[in-house]
C-alpha cells in the first residue's frame, strides 16, 4: 500500500537521486541538474497547488520516497487533468504507479470534480502503458510531434477517463 503527501523540502536529495537514476529514454521532462534546483521546483508547488495549477505528491512506500505522481490542470479546459508518475527504478514492477493512478484518480474526480483525466505518455513506454491500461484508461490515439523536448519533437499515446455525469434535468434539442 502507497501513501501520497505533499512533497517537502527534505524530499529533495531522494527526488533527484531517483530521477537521476531513472531510464530517461522515453521521459520527457527536466531532471534535475541539482539538489537545489530540486528544491525550487519543490518550492514553486505549493503556489502551484494554491492556483488550481498543479498537485503534486510524494509516492511512499513503506515509509520511504520512492516516486512522484502529479495531476495537471489545463487552464483552457479546467475541467480536464493530466496525470504524470515515475518511480524508483528499484521499485519497479510493484503495482506503485498503479496505486498512485488511483488515488489520483480520486482526488481529480472527487475532490476537484474534473470531468476528464489524461495519461500521455512515449508510444515505445510499455511500462507507462500497463499503468494506463491496468487502471481501465481508453486509449484514444497518437498524437504525432506532440511534445517538443531538447529541440526533438515526440509522438504521445494519448489515454483517457471520464467521470460518470448524470443529469436527469438535461434535455437535448
Amino acid at each position: 500500500m502507497i501513501e501520497l503527501r505533499y512533497p517537502m523540502v527534505e524530499d529533495a536529495e531522494r527526488f533527484y537521486e531517483i530521477l537521476n537514476n531513472i531510464d530517461t529514454t522515453y521521459y520527457y521532462a527536466t531532471i534535475p541538474d541539482s539538489i537545489e534546483m530540486e528544491i525550487k521546483w519543490i518550492e514553486r508547488r505549493k503556489y502551484k497547488r494554491e492556483n488550481k495549477l498543479e498537485y503534486n505528491y510524494a509516492i511512499i512506500y513503506n515509509g520511504k520516497v520512492v516516486g512522484g505522481c502529479g495531476l495537471t490542470i489545463y487552464q483552457e479546459y479546467d475541467h480536464i487533468g493530466e496525470i504524470g508518475y515515475f518511480v524508483d527504478k528499484y521499485y519497479s514492477g510493484k503495482g506503485i504507479a498503479t496505486q498512485a493512478v488511483q488515488e489520483l484518480e480520486r482526488v481529480a474526480f472527487e475532490d476537484l470534480n474534473l470531468g476528464r483525466i489524461e495519461i500521455r505518455m512515449d508510444p515505445r513506454n510499455k511500462i507507462s502503458e500497463k499503468v494506463a491500461i491496468k487502471n481501465n484508461y481508453i486509449k484514444e490515439g497518437l498524437l504525432h510531434n506532440a511534445v517538443e523536448f531538447q529541440c526533438n519533437y515526440f509522438d504521445y499515446s494519448l489515454y483517457a477517463k471520464t467521470k460518470s455525469f448524470e443529469n436527469k434535468n438535461l434535455k437535448y434539442i
